[in-house]
């Protein structure tokens, strides 16, 4: 992989981990056009995620102090309530790392026909939560957190979008749309990280494995990281304003080329 793919493939993956379009999905496409394969195109997927997550952090940081000082009161006030939710929202994706995470990698190898179904159904998803009508919420309940960490699960399929699947099940359970969209943003932070950090404990992350260059990696991972905050800024606006059918359009139009380049 040179430098210049890495950053295009990280501009790919910055953008696309917050805008409902399965960045996943779209780093496939983009390793497949590159003629990447096997442990380079999971281990570029593992960094620049890792990337994206810095980026949540720094977008994100008031939120996450006002956590962070609610928790160190040790009381039962609104920051406990909200980092229970959290945890609880990480339940069914912790499953899924600690007992199917092989499963899972084998996946992300199976080819374009398996990110252009999901692709599919991310357009569904997001059509189905912009047209329906539930009543809103006050505030997300612990049932809310724990169907929408379920959304997050079923989301490591390449192609269905996480945060396309979080924010619209929260959406569709009645909740505030800004709410949602911070939401799924904070919620995926703690698992991304404690992923990357089991992969380093176990040298599961190797670069001498992967093919890759340091320096292309540090590219795809700035470029990544820059993108990411830029997009995670727009993503709150687009979900504020009720924008998220126009991302079902090209879920559609990408599903169908995805299968259209398996199938050839």
């Amino acid at each position: 992989m040179s430098c210049i793919e890495a950053i295009i493939l990280g501009i790919l993956q910055g953008l696309t981990e917050f805008l409902p379009v399965s960045s996943s999905g779209h780093l496939a496409i983009g390793g497949y056009i590159f003629g990447m394969e096997g442990d380079e195109n999971l281990s570029f997927a593992v960094a620049v995620h890792a990337a994206t997550v810095l980026s949540t952090i720094v977008i994100l940081r008031k939120e996450i102090m006002n956590i962070i000082i609610g928790l160190l009161q040790f009381k039962w006030n609104e920051e406990t309530k909200y980092a229970l939710k959290i945890f609880i929202s990480m339940i069914p994706i912790g499953i899924v790392g600690l007992f199917f995470k092989d499963y899972v990698e084998s996946i992300f190898g199976s080819g374009l026909l398996i990110v252009g179904i999901m692709l599919l159904i991310t357009a569904l998803l997001l059509a189905f939560s912009y047209y329906a009508k539930p009543r809103v919420k006050e505030s997300m309940t612990y049932r809310d957190a724990f169907i929408i960490g379920l959304a997050q699960a079923c989301a490591v399929m390449p192609g269905l979008s996480r945060s396309g699947s979080t924010i619209a099940t929260g959406l569709l359970l009645g909740n505030k749309k800004e709410s949602v969209a911070k939401f799924s943003f904070l919620m995926v932070v703690a698992p991304i990280l404690g992923e990357a950090a089991l992969d380093l404990m176990k040298g599961g992350f190797s670069l001498e494995s992967s093919g890759i260059s340091p320096l292309a990696l540090a590219s795809g991972f700035l470029a990544a990281f820059i993108t990411g905050a830029i997009a995670c800024k727009m993503m709150i606006n687009i979900v504020n304003r009720g924008k998220l059918i126009y991302f079902s359009y090209y879920c559609v139009a990408a599903g169908v080329a995805a299968i259209i380049f398996s199938l050839i």
